[in-house]
């Protein structure tokens, strides 16, 4: 789901420039899936999918597969539109130092909805 952050971010300079003061590694999990994103200066340098033993990261994103797949659909419903509607609605949890998010949080949001914006790109 999220392995195309990499090629998207690099592919849009106007998210770098957001993003050029992010310097994190942070955990998005899907399901049993987890994914190892760092970013430096708003660059997506890796996105690596595990499970992996030991992995450190600032802050995780978890939610179950399904609560990805709505969010990423073309009109989510609310309460999974956006990353804190999904926090609050309890379909998807915040964990570890939420400083980094927070400072970037425009950056991390667009980051997330990447994936439903490529798809709408493709006419999917």
């Amino acid at each position: 789901m999220f392995e195309c952050l990499k090629d998207a971010v690099a592919a849009r300079p106007d998210l770098q420039r957001i993003g050029r003061y992010m310097d994190s590694r942070f955990l998005l999990q899907v399901g049993d899936t987890p994914y190892h994103v760092t970013v430096e200066n708003g660059h997506v340098t890796t996105v690596d999918i595990g499970p992996f033993k030991m992995r450190s990261w600032d802050f995780a994103i978890r939610a179950p597969k399904e609560v990805w797949d709505v969010f990423s659909s073309d009109m989510p419903p609310p309460g999974y539109q956006d990353l804190f509607a999904m926090t609050r609605y309890g379909h998807a949890s915040l964990e570890g130092n939420t400083a980094p998010l927070l400072h970037n949080l425009r950056y991390v949001k667009e980051l997330l909805a990447l994936p439903r914006s490529l798809r709408q790109e493709a006419g999917q």
